[in-house]
């Protein structure tokens, strides 16, 4: 059975065999389901706080 993940930054469940696998130096690993959430990750923004992110719905209360 193939193991799905969820992109980190805005939890989509990424399909086997596509996506981004980011690893940083203490361990944590990452996964991203495009360059645009990789991008906003490294620009330093929450995703509770981005409108189209699954955490910025819950957070305005739309799912």
């Amino acid at each position: 059975m193939v193991e799905k993940y969820v992109c980190s930054f805005c939890g989509e469940v990424l399909e086997p065999g596509t996506g981004k696998m980011f690893v940083r130096r203490d361990g944590t690993i990452y996964y991203f389901c495009s360059t645009k959430c990789q991008k906003n990750y490294r620009l330093g923004r929450v995703p509770r706080r981005v409108e189209w992110t699954a955490a910025g719905r819950r957070a305005r209360g739309k799912e």
